[in-house]
Protein backbone atom coordinates (compact mmCIF):
# COMPACT_ATOMS: atom_id res chain seq x y z
CA UNK A 1 0.00 0.00 0.00
CA UNK A 2 2.70 2.13 0.81
CA UNK A 3 4.45 1.47 -2.54
CA UNK A 4 1.44 2.28 -4.80
CA UNK A 5 0.96 5.52 -2.60
CA UNK A 6 4.60 7.08 -3.25
CA UNK A 7 4.15 5.78 -6.98
CA UNK A 8 0.91 7.75 -6.91
CA UNK A 9 2.49 10.34 -6.02
CA UNK A 10 5.72 10.42 -7.93
CA UNK A 11 3.34 10.57 -10.64
CA UNK A 12 1.46 13.46 -9.56
CA UNK A 13 5.01 15.66 -8.91
CA UNK A 14 5.67 14.19 -12.61
CA UNK A 15 2.48 15.36 -13.90
CA UNK A 16 3.11 19.03 -12.37
CA UNK A 17 6.50 18.64 -13.77
CA UNK A 18 6.44 17.12 -17.18
CA UNK A 19 10.23 18.26 -17.92
CA UNK A 20 11.58 17.63 -14.67
CA UNK A 21 13.26 13.77 -16.07
CA UNK A 22 14.94 15.63 -18.87
CA UNK A 23 17.44 18.01 -18.42
CA UNK A 24 17.42 19.30 -21.55
CA UNK A 25 14.20 21.36 -21.68
CA UNK A 26 15.03 22.14 -18.18
CA UNK A 27 18.16 23.54 -19.19
CA UNK A 28 16.37 25.62 -22.23
CA UNK A 29 13.17 26.42 -20.10
CA UNK A 30 16.04 28.36 -17.81
CA UNK A 31 17.17 30.03 -20.94
CA UNK A 32 13.93 31.13 -22.36
CA UNK A 33 12.23 31.03 -25.59
CA UNK A 34 13.23 34.61 -26.20
CA UNK A 35 16.71 34.13 -25.58
CA UNK A 36 17.49 31.54 -27.72
CA UNK A 37 15.93 32.92 -30.69
CA UNK A 38 18.29 35.67 -29.93
CA UNK A 39 21.27 33.61 -29.98
CA UNK A 40 20.07 31.54 -32.94
CA UNK A 41 19.56 34.64 -34.45
CA UNK A 42 22.83 36.18 -33.74
CA UNK A 43 24.93 32.93 -34.53
CA UNK A 44 23.43 32.94 -38.01
CA UNK A 45 23.94 36.91 -38.22
CA UNK A 46 27.83 36.11 -36.92
CA UNK A 47 28.31 33.51 -39.61
CA UNK A 48 26.71 35.36 -42.45
CA UNK A 49 28.80 38.73 -41.92
CA UNK A 50 32.19 36.45 -40.75
CA UNK A 51 31.88 34.60 -44.67
CA UNK A 52 31.64 37.84 -46.28
CA UNK A 53 34.72 39.03 -44.34
CA UNK A 54 37.27 37.50 -42.20
CA UNK A 55 38.59 40.52 -40.55
CA UNK A 56 34.68 40.06 -38.26
CA UNK A 57 35.89 37.54 -36.46
CA UNK A 58 38.99 39.34 -35.17
CA UNK A 59 39.90 40.37 -31.60
CA UNK A 60 40.67 43.62 -32.33
CA UNK A 61 37.12 44.03 -34.24
CA UNK A 62 35.39 41.90 -31.38
CA UNK A 63 36.44 44.59 -28.93
CA UNK A 64 35.36 47.58 -31.28
CA UNK A 65 32.22 46.00 -31.13
CA UNK A 66 32.08 45.97 -27.41
CA UNK A 67 33.19 49.17 -26.88
CA UNK A 68 30.74 50.65 -29.73
CA UNK A 69 27.32 48.80 -27.51
CA UNK A 70 28.56 49.47 -24.03
CA UNK A 71 26.96 53.45 -23.75
CA UNK A 72 24.00 51.74 -25.87
CA UNK A 73 23.70 48.90 -23.60
CA UNK A 74 23.95 50.83 -20.14
CA UNK A 75 20.66 52.39 -21.24
CA UNK A 76 19.30 50.07 -22.67
CA UNK A 77 19.27 48.22 -19.02
CA UNK A 78 17.74 50.64 -17.04
CA UNK A 79 15.31 51.27 -19.98
CA UNK A 80 14.26 47.35 -19.35
CA UNK A 81 13.55 48.46 -15.57
CA UNK A 82 11.45 51.69 -16.41
CA UNK A 83 9.67 49.36 -19.03
CA UNK A 84 9.00 46.52 -16.69
CA UNK A 85 7.00 48.89 -14.48
CA UNK A 86 5.32 50.09 -17.39
CA UNK A 87 6.70 53.06 -18.25
CA UNK A 88 9.20 54.69 -21.33
CA UNK A 89 11.85 57.38 -21.03
CA UNK A 90 12.75 58.86 -23.85
CA UNK A 91 15.00 61.34 -22.42
CA UNK A 92 18.10 58.98 -21.55
CA UNK A 93 19.69 60.22 -24.92
CA UNK A 94 19.17 63.68 -24.32
CA UNK A 95 20.35 63.17 -20.31
CA UNK A 96 23.57 61.32 -21.46
CA UNK A 97 23.91 64.33 -23.92
CA UNK A 98 23.46 66.72 -21.26
CA UNK A 99 25.86 65.47 -18.77
CA UNK A 100 28.55 64.55 -21.09
CA UNK A 101 28.52 68.76 -21.73
CA UNK A 102 28.39 69.29 -18.00
CA UNK A 103 31.08 66.53 -17.24
CA UNK A 104 33.87 68.43 -19.66
CA UNK A 105 33.02 71.60 -18.63
CA UNK A 106 33.28 71.33 -15.27
CA UNK A 107 36.56 69.37 -15.38
CA UNK A 108 37.83 72.30 -17.88
CA UNK A 109 37.64 74.74 -15.24
CA UNK A 110 38.20 72.71 -12.12
CA UNK A 111 41.03 70.30 -13.29
CA UNK A 112 39.38 67.46 -11.60
CA UNK A 113 38.24 64.75 -13.12
CA UNK A 114 36.68 63.41 -10.07
CA UNK A 115 34.48 66.99 -9.64
CA UNK A 116 33.25 66.85 -13.15
CA UNK A 117 32.29 63.35 -13.25
CA UNK A 118 30.51 63.75 -9.93
CA UNK A 119 28.67 66.68 -11.07
CA UNK A 120 27.38 64.98 -13.82
CA UNK A 121 26.22 62.40 -11.87
CA UNK A 122 24.44 64.36 -9.22
CA UNK A 123 22.78 66.84 -12.83
CA UNK A 124 21.55 62.74 -14.06
CA UNK A 125 19.53 61.99 -11.05
CA UNK A 126 18.43 65.53 -10.93
CA UNK A 127 16.65 64.68 -14.14
CA UNK A 128 15.46 61.35 -13.30
CA UNK A 129 13.87 62.75 -10.36
CA UNK A 130 12.42 65.56 -12.48
CA UNK A 131 11.26 62.76 -14.75
CA UNK A 132 9.58 61.11 -11.75
CA UNK A 133 7.54 63.68 -10.11
CA UNK A 134 5.99 64.79 -13.18
CA UNK A 135 4.90 62.06 -13.85
CA UNK A 136 3.51 61.16 -10.24
CA UNK A 137 2.56 64.33 -9.22
CA UNK A 138 1.71 66.22 -12.21
CA UNK A 139 0.15 63.04 -13.39
CA UNK A 140 1.42 63.00 -16.92
CA UNK A 141 1.65 60.15 -19.17
CA UNK A 142 5.42 58.89 -18.74
CA UNK A 143 6.23 58.96 -22.67
CA UNK A 144 4.59 62.44 -23.30
CA UNK A 145 6.96 63.49 -19.96
CA UNK A 146 9.59 62.16 -21.35
CA UNK A 147 8.95 63.48 -24.34
CA UNK A 148 9.21 66.72 -22.93
CA UNK A 149 12.08 66.42 -21.16
CA UNK A 150 13.65 64.84 -24.11
CA UNK A 151 13.32 68.34 -26.34
CA UNK A 152 14.49 70.46 -22.97
CA UNK A 153 17.13 68.75 -21.79
CA UNK A 154 18.33 68.55 -25.65
CA UNK A 155 18.48 72.34 -25.71
CA UNK A 156 19.83 73.20 -22.25
CA UNK A 157 22.80 70.82 -23.39
CA UNK A 158 22.95 73.14 -26.89
CA UNK A 159 22.42 75.95 -24.91
CA UNK A 160 25.39 76.08 -22.38
CA UNK A 161 27.83 74.89 -24.90
CA UNK A 162 26.66 77.02 -27.82
CA UNK A 163 26.13 73.89 -29.77
CA UNK A 164 29.60 72.67 -29.78
CA UNK A 165 31.97 69.71 -28.38
CA UNK A 166 33.21 71.17 -25.04
CA UNK A 167 36.53 70.33 -23.62
CA UNK A 168 39.11 68.09 -24.18
CA UNK A 169 39.90 65.07 -21.57
CA UNK A 170 41.78 63.17 -23.80
CA UNK A 171 44.94 63.77 -21.49
CA UNK A 172 43.51 63.25 -18.31
CA UNK A 173 44.41 59.76 -17.01
CA UNK A 174 40.60 59.17 -15.68
CA UNK A 175 39.05 59.79 -18.43
CA UNK A 176 41.86 58.15 -20.78
CA UNK A 177 41.55 55.21 -18.81
CA UNK A 178 37.19 54.70 -18.95
CA UNK A 179 37.65 55.28 -22.54
CA UNK A 180 40.52 53.26 -23.39
CA UNK A 181 41.88 51.10 -20.47
CA UNK A 182 41.35 47.48 -20.32
CA UNK A 183 40.89 44.58 -17.34
CA UNK A 184 41.69 41.02 -18.37
CA UNK A 185 41.79 42.20 -21.93
CA UNK A 186 38.39 43.62 -21.49
CA UNK A 187 38.18 47.45 -22.18
CA UNK A 188 36.78 49.22 -19.26
CA UNK A 189 33.67 50.38 -20.85
CA UNK A 190 32.50 46.81 -21.36
CA UNK A 191 33.39 45.98 -17.67
CA UNK A 192 31.04 48.86 -16.61
CA UNK A 193 28.70 47.51 -18.76
CA UNK A 194 28.44 44.64 -16.97
CA UNK A 195 28.56 45.43 -13.97
CA UNK A 196 25.32 47.52 -14.21
CA UNK A 197 23.72 44.72 -15.93
CA UNK A 198 24.67 42.08 -13.76
CA UNK A 199 23.68 44.59 -10.33
CA UNK A 200 20.32 45.22 -12.21
CA UNK A 201 19.46 41.41 -12.87
CA UNK A 202 20.35 40.45 -9.20
CA UNK A 203 18.03 43.17 -7.74
CA UNK A 204 15.00 42.61 -10.21
CA UNK A 205 15.34 38.52 -9.71
CA UNK A 206 16.19 38.08 -6.31
CA UNK A 207 14.95 41.13 -4.21
CA UNK A 208 11.39 42.32 -3.15
CA UNK A 209 12.07 45.68 -4.93
CA UNK A 210 12.29 43.52 -8.36
CA UNK A 211 9.24 41.57 -7.73
CA UNK A 212 7.58 44.80 -6.70
CA UNK A 213 8.38 46.46 -10.17
CA UNK A 214 7.02 42.88 -11.81
CA UNK A 215 4.01 43.21 -9.78
CA UNK A 216 3.61 47.14 -10.37
CA UNK A 217 3.83 46.38 -14.19
CA UNK A 218 2.06 43.26 -14.40
CA UNK A 219 -1.11 44.72 -12.50
CA UNK A 220 -0.63 48.15 -10.71
CA UNK A 221 -4.21 47.91 -9.14
CA UNK A 222 -3.38 44.51 -7.70
CA UNK A 223 0.06 45.94 -6.51
CA UNK A 224 -1.47 49.10 -4.81
CA UNK A 225 -3.83 46.81 -2.68
CA UNK A 226 -1.21 44.79 -1.69
CA UNK A 227 0.26 47.75 -0.20
CA UNK A 228 2.94 48.46 -2.32
CA UNK A 229 3.79 52.15 -3.04
CA UNK A 230 3.70 52.43 -6.57
CA UNK A 231 4.73 56.51 -6.58
CA UNK A 232 7.72 55.81 -4.64
CA UNK A 233 8.54 52.83 -6.96
CA UNK A 234 7.95 55.15 -9.93
CA UNK A 235 10.08 58.05 -8.96
CA UNK A 236 13.06 55.73 -7.30
CA UNK A 237 13.13 53.57 -10.62
CA UNK A 238 13.09 57.07 -13.18
CA UNK A 239 16.10 58.47 -10.69
CA UNK A 240 18.38 54.76 -11.24
CA UNK A 241 17.29 56.14 -15.31
CA UNK A 242 19.07 59.24 -15.05
CA UNK A 243 21.93 58.38 -12.65
CA UNK A 244 22.50 55.89 -14.97
CA UNK A 245 22.07 58.12 -18.09
CA UNK A 246 24.78 60.36 -16.22
CA UNK A 247 27.26 57.52 -16.02
CA UNK A 248 26.69 56.89 -19.95
CA UNK A 249 27.35 60.57 -20.02
CA UNK A 250 30.75 60.85 -18.41
CA UNK A 251 31.71 57.39 -21.02
CA UNK A 252 30.69 59.49 -24.16
CA UNK A 253 33.05 62.08 -22.86
CA UNK A 254 35.72 59.92 -22.46
CA UNK A 255 34.77 57.86 -25.33
CA UNK A 256 34.88 60.92 -28.31
CA UNK A 257 37.64 63.30 -25.71
CA UNK A 258 35.23 66.14 -25.11
CA UNK A 259 31.69 66.88 -23.79
CA UNK A 260 28.89 66.14 -27.04
CA UNK A 261 25.69 68.15 -26.48
CA UNK A 262 23.92 65.91 -29.15
CA UNK A 263 27.08 64.21 -31.73
CA UNK A 264 27.15 60.72 -30.12
CA UNK A 265 24.14 60.52 -27.78
CA UNK A 266 21.40 61.30 -30.62
CA UNK A 267 19.22 57.84 -31.20
CA UNK A 268 20.64 56.63 -28.04
CA UNK A 269 16.77 56.76 -26.64
CA UNK A 270 15.28 54.77 -29.52
CA UNK A 271 18.22 52.29 -29.36
CA UNK A 272 17.14 51.43 -26.06
CA UNK A 273 13.65 51.03 -26.61
CA UNK A 274 14.80 48.90 -29.47
CA UNK A 275 17.22 46.41 -27.80
CA UNK A 276 14.84 46.49 -24.48
CA UNK A 277 11.65 45.27 -26.96
CA UNK A 278 14.01 42.94 -28.88
CA UNK A 279 15.32 41.44 -25.79
CA UNK A 280 11.18 40.56 -25.16
CA UNK A 281 10.13 43.37 -22.62
CA UNK A 282 6.49 43.91 -22.65
CA UNK A 283 5.44 47.31 -23.93
CA UNK A 284 2.96 46.65 -21.32
CA UNK A 285 5.57 46.05 -18.37
CA UNK A 286 5.50 43.08 -16.16
CA UNK A 287 7.52 40.85 -18.39
CA UNK A 288 11.44 40.80 -19.31
CA UNK A 289 14.62 40.78 -18.14
CA UNK A 290 18.03 41.99 -18.40
CA UNK A 291 19.33 38.88 -20.24
CA UNK A 292 17.56 39.12 -23.35
CA UNK A 293 17.90 43.19 -23.13
CA UNK A 294 21.78 42.47 -23.30
CA UNK A 295 21.84 39.61 -25.94
CA UNK A 296 19.28 41.79 -27.72
CA UNK A 297 21.99 44.91 -28.03
CA UNK A 298 24.90 42.45 -28.57
CA UNK A 299 22.58 41.62 -31.78
CA UNK A 300 22.17 45.10 -32.62
CA UNK A 301 26.16 46.03 -32.17
CA UNK A 302 26.94 42.79 -34.50
CA UNK A 303 24.08 43.98 -36.88
CA UNK A 304 25.80 47.82 -37.26
CA UNK A 305 29.58 46.18 -37.13
CA UNK A 306 28.47 44.08 -39.55
CA UNK A 307 27.17 46.45 -42.69
CA UNK A 308 29.60 48.76 -41.67
CA UNK A 309 32.80 46.55 -42.48
CA UNK A 310 30.96 45.36 -45.82
CA UNK A 311 30.38 48.94 -46.59
CA UNK A 312 26.79 49.24 -46.46
CA UNK A 313 25.49 52.67 -46.48
CA UNK A 314 25.11 53.56 -42.59
CA UNK A 315 21.45 55.08 -43.81
CA UNK A 316 20.21 50.97 -43.85
CA UNK A 317 20.98 50.35 -39.92
CA UNK A 318 18.58 53.01 -38.87
CA UNK A 319 16.24 51.13 -40.81
CA UNK A 320 17.28 47.74 -39.78
CA UNK A 321 17.10 49.32 -36.44
CA UNK A 322 13.05 50.22 -37.25
CA UNK A 323 12.31 46.92 -38.64
CA UNK A 324 13.57 44.92 -35.69
CA UNK A 325 11.54 47.51 -33.16
CA UNK A 326 8.24 46.96 -35.47
CA UNK A 327 8.85 42.93 -35.88
CA UNK A 328 9.58 42.96 -31.47
CA UNK A 329 6.32 44.70 -31.10
CA UNK A 330 4.65 42.99 -33.50
CA UNK A 331 5.63 39.45 -31.95
CA UNK A 332 4.78 40.56 -28.63
CA UNK A 333 0.91 41.73 -29.49
CA UNK A 334 -0.12 38.98 -31.31
CA UNK A 335 1.90 36.29 -28.39
CA UNK A 336 -0.72 38.89 -26.12
CA UNK A 337 -3.62 37.88 -28.66
CA UNK A 338 -4.36 41.43 -28.49
CA UNK A 339 -6.84 42.17 -31.48
CA UNK A 340 -6.72 43.95 -34.30
CA UNK A 341 -7.98 47.25 -35.45
CA UNK A 342 -11.51 46.90 -36.70
CA UNK A 343 -12.15 44.08 -35.42
CA UNK A 344 -15.01 43.01 -33.22
CA UNK A 345 -14.07 42.96 -29.77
Amino acid sequence: MIQTDSRELATAETATKPYAGNPIRRVLDAIGVQNISLIIALVLLCAIIGSQNSNFFLISNVKTIGTTVAIVGILAVVQTVVMLLGGLDISVGSAAGLTSVISAMVFMSAKSAALGIAVALVVGVAVGLLNGIVIVYGRVNAVIATLATYAGLRGLANLISNGRAQGYTGTDSTFTFLARGSLGGIPILVWVLIIIALAVHLMLRYTDIGRNIFAIGGNPTAARLAGINLNRYVVGCYVLVGLVAAVAGVLLTARTGSGQPTSGSQGLELQSITAAALGGVALQGGKGGISGTVLAVILLGVLQNGLTILGVNSFWQDIAQGALLIVAVVIQQRRRGVRAYGLPR
